[in-house]
């Protein structure tokens, strides 16, 4: 089985990517989409948004990054694309899944799965303006106020040429809903297209990933929400590592804040961090009780303090306990 750790705007940037590959075999990673609108964007605007174009187009652990682009222009979906290929990414990924109202509202991401025809043009305009060695992938969900065009959303991307599709397995109007994922249609665009098919959505453990292969029949499965929830998730799935304790996640959460806060993202972590307790209190319920402490925190290094101060509990707590 194959990995490949998704894009979540605003939360799975380069540090992110960095640490989580770190202690994760992902075979690849996706990053946060760049809007495309009416221009050729700066080499810049790419090198900010995957600083791992000056190092191969992979993480400093050797994992590669593909780079994302949203936008409903063929010609400068096109114009972005070659540019993208050019500076080093691992191929280039279009946007066609994300649910968020002000991106729809501007005819992005998930908006244009109710134009086929559309997704048909921006897709082979990217194909032909990048070196055919080059993947071209697209991400989408099942439709936009359901899932009846399914199939005829998947055949756009696959007639535009790409190599690869991941599906969510929602449509847009589901958004995140608990017990609306279905696998088994993305298990039947697994069958009925000719290119590789990689399954996403509601993988949150080892079982989930296996229960999920074995409906969709993909041998790729992507993870977004569910790598934040258990930061060593791709280990876990595909070693069966046991899921990280509470006291590796706030030794993780230490690096994390002092890499945020030395970079020049330092005014965006606090932001970043609750964010990120967000999706660990799915996993660990740890995680509530020093969330509710920070949650009014705007000083970086009062954050810092807090979880410094919460591993100190658990270590002493541990040492405690190892006497006993």
């Amino acid at each position: 089985m194959k990995l490949t750790l998704g894009p979540m705007e605003g939360v799975l940037d380069p540090l992110m990517r960095q640490m989580l590959t770190e202690i994760n075999p992902y075979d690849l990673c996706v990053t946060e989409f760049v809007r495309v609108v009416d221009a050729k964007l700066p080499p810049r605007v790419y090198y900010k948004l995957s600083p791992e174009l000056e190092n191969g187009g992979k993480t400093p652990s050797g994992t590669p990054v593909r780079v994302q682009l949203l936008g409903q222009s063929p010609q400068y979906m096109g114009e972005n694309a070659a540019l993208v290929a050019e500076l080093g990414s691992s191929g280039v990924d279009i946007n066609f899944g994300c649910p968020s109202k002000t991106v729809n509202g501007n005819k992005g991401g998930a908006a244009l799965l109710k134009e086929p025809e559309l997704m048909y043009q921006v897709v082979k305009a990217v194909r032909e303006a990048v070196p055919s060695d080059q993947v071209v992938s697209a991400k989408v969900r099942l439709g936009f106020d359901d899932v009846s065009a399914y199939r005829e959303i998947a055949d756009a991307v696959q007639s535009g040429g790409a190599n690869e599709i991941v599906v969510h397995g929602r449509s847009k109007a589901d958004a995140y809903k608990a017990g609306t994922i279905r696998w088994d249609l993305i298990g039947d665009l697994a069958k009925s297209l000719s290119i590789p098919v990689i399954a996403n959505g509601d993988i949150w453990c080892r079982d989930d990933a296996l229960k999920c292969a074995e409906v969709s029949g993909c041998e790729t499965l992507m993870v977004c929400r569910g790598a934040l929830n258990m930061p060593n998730l791709a280990a876990h799935i595909k070693a069966d590592n046991a899921p990280m304790s509470w006291h590796q996640v706030l030794m993780l959460l230490v690096r994390y804040s002092e890499f945020e806060i030395r970079g020049d993202k330092g005014m965006y972590y606090p932001n970043r961090v609750k964010q990120w307790f967000r999706y660990l209190q799915a996993e660990y319920p740890e995680a509530k009780e020093l969330f509710v402490r920070i949650r009014q925190l705007k000083d970086k290094q009062q954050i810092l303090g807090e979880i410094i101060s919460t591993l100190n509990n658990v270590e002493r707590q541990a040492a405690v306990e190892s006497f006993a």
